[in-house]
């Protein structure tokens, strides 16, 4: 089971304000692959716009403070954003929280097609996501 940085979300509520600064002042642009597709049906429909250096993409989500509750879920990735990783494993990554006693909220693919989700907090209450894509 390896992790590897992804993506760093921001949650804001001004989407387009956010995207303009990103790629205007610190000169980011849209990845040219490997964006993913958004579930707008199953709990979050918010805006979200992707930016990225070439390595690590910064993913600029509408803030939803609701998103928690619509998806059944405990953890809310959009409330104050999060740091997402990318596994090859994503059962054993779960299983490793669960020999950790630490709780977590399994998103499944309900916020990205094709990207299995969990989301849990750090100790000082971050969220972080770790993901892994279908087929991978």
């Amino acid at each position: 089971m390896k992790l590897k940085l992804h993506h760093i979300n921001l949650s804001t509520e001004n989407v387009g304000r956010m995207d303009a600064f990103y790629r205007d002042v610190m000169g980011l642009e849209p990845p040219v692959s490997g964006l993913p597709m958004l579930e707008k049906d199953k709990g979050y429909a918010g805006d979200v716009a992707f930016v990225w250096d070439g390595d690590i993409q910064l993913h600029l989500a509408q803030k939803d403070i609701h998103a928690g509750f619509n998806t059944g879920q405990i953890v809310n990735p959009v409330s104050r954003g999060h740091i997402a990783y990318r596994t090859d494993d994503i059962e054993a990554f779960k299983q490793h929280l669960r020999d950790r006693g630490i709780p977590f909220s399994d998103w499944e693919n309900a916020a990205v097609e094709g990207w299995h989700q969990v989301f849990f907090y750090d100790p000082d209450g971050n969220v972080i996501e770790v993901h892994q894509v279908d087929g991978e």
